[in-house]
């Protein structure tokens, strides 16, 4: 998503920098790059033009005391800047609060409950979701499964069939809770029918935002539902859903500022973790693959075990860090994210070379080492270096599990090489999780993983 517009950003601003001379000829080239990535982006023609036409105005014009080469940068930075959304918007939570979510068929609100639900729960918040979609077959069902799935409360009736009634049943029981997400019915066009529904939800349940979920990939057309729905129910803001999938996002972003419809979130995937506060500033830095370190901070936050890695932490300065250890450190990354997606929040890692479908080959091998893992006694588990010397071992694992043995002496080589990772970390502070490590520390880690893992 948005790789090429990262790339004509970065070849644009090199250029600039690099030139001697900023001439009609260079100014001409970089807006002609630009212009086919943003409209590869699916943003607006009129946009478009007018972000070509204030980079040609700044080319001609002179700020004192600026030289035009940095004036230009800037301008263009701000301008991309100010196509997504300008500053940062942020939803201020207090015990108490309601957020009610509103969408079409298939925008994905029920999945987007569940995850806005997990993101303040990690943040310390005792939240819960409210079923109010009584139209949608099986939707009560899979609010249910969500929740059951991810540690999360859930007030749902599966026979009822007026959301009225369905909130007047638990209203005293929402009260316990610091924050209620309410997953209310959609249609396939926004109808009088769901004006009128969601209207009375919103008298009777009085939320404190209303925030519409569009999905990324129908690109300009947000910019229509998100004025519908604006005028029809004032509704706070945004949630864009599937920004992973598709090119078709930055129709959704520009739209939605055009309507002056604050973004605050967007989904990036689909595991319960793949939420992401929106950022405008971060996003450009990781498009330009300059990172963004506060995401993969945030997203560690959601997947990490504050008390097992003091545990871990405890151990590891005992000299004692076993298989099932390493096992937790797999199933961790795994609700990360993928390689790619992880590799592009780090500053630096970005823009790393790497084949294509490397990364994804290094996501089949944690696969097989788990199995590998579950298919070891006890003992090796505890100690896996007797596993190294005895290869009748690694072959019994290997028929246990169904691999190669070439498969587990990569995971053994692997499984020292985090336990050696994890040493050079022990400085950290256990308290704050991940965010214990200093950005320096990190990038560090990274590279020394990034070196010596084979992909």
């Amino acid at each position: 998503m948005f790789g090429k517009l990262g790339e004509a950003l970065k070849k644009a601003t090199d250029k600039i920098a690099s030139a001697l001379f900023v001439n009609k000829a260079l100014i001409d080239s970089i807006v002609k790059d630009l212009q086919r990535a943003l409209i590869e982006a699916d943003v607006n023609i009129s946009l478009v033009k007018e972000i070509s036409e204030s980079i040609r105005k700044a080319a001609e014009s002179r700020v004192q005391g600026v030289e035009k080469k940095e004036h230009i940068i800037k301008l263009l930075h701000d301008k991309i800047l100010e196509m997504i959304g300008g500053e940062k918007k942020e939803l201020e939570i207090k015990p108490g609060k309601k957020i009610m979510l509103l969408g079409l068929y298939g925008s994905g609100k029920t999945s987007t409950s569940a995850k806005l639900a997990n993101y303040y729960s990690k943040r310390g918040f005792k939240t819960c979701m409210l079923g109010l979609d009584v139209h949608r077959p099986a939707a009560a069902d899979q609010l249910e499964q969500l929740a059951i799935k991810n540690n999360l409360q859930a007030f749902i009736d599966k026979k009822e069939k007026n959301p009225i009634k369905i909130y007047e049943k638990y209203e005293k029981q929402l009260k316990d809770y610091d924050l209620v997400i309410v997953d209310t019915a959609g249609r396939h066009t926004l109808d009088s029918g769901l004006i009128d529904e969601i209207k009375l939800l919103g008298k009777k349940i009085k939320p404190d935002y209303i925030l519409l979920v569009l999905p990324a990939d129908i690109g300009q057309a947000a910019k229509t539902q998100a004025e519908q729905f604006q005028q029809a129910l004032n509704i706070s803001g945004v949630i864009i859903t599937r920004m992973d999938s598709t090119a078709k996002g930055g129709g959704a972003l520009t739209a939605c500022n055009e309507t002056r419809a604050s973004i605050f979130f967007i989904t990036t995937g689909e595991h319960i973790q793949d939420i992401e506060a929106f950022n405008p500033k971060s996003f450009i830095s990781r498009i330009l693959g300059l990172g963004d370190l506060q995401a993969l901070l945030e997203k560690v936050s959601l997947v990490v075990d504050k008390d097992k890695i003091e545990e871990q932490q405890e151990k590891l300065k005992q000299g004692k860090f076993t298989m099932d250890d390493f096992y937790e450190q797999l199933k961790s990354i795994d609700n990360i994210g993928t390689f790619d997606k992880l590799m592009e929040m780090i500053p630096g890692l970005g823009k790393a070379k790497i084949p294509e479908g490397m990364l994804q080959g290094q996501e089949e091998k944690m696969k097989k080492w788990k199995f590998a893992i579950q298919s070891m006694t006890k003992e090796e588990k505890d100690s896996p270096e007797i596993i190294e010397k005895q290869t009748s071992r690694i072959a019994r694992i290997a028929k246990g599990s169904g691999l190669a043995t070439s498969d587990v002496r990569a995971l053994l080589k692997q499984y020292s090489l985090l336990k050696d990772m994890l040493k050079s970390g022990q400085d950290f502070d256990p308290s704050k999780g991940m965010q214990g490590f200093s950005q320096k520390q990190l990038q560090k880690m990274a590279k020394k993983f990034g070196k010596k893992m084979r992909l």
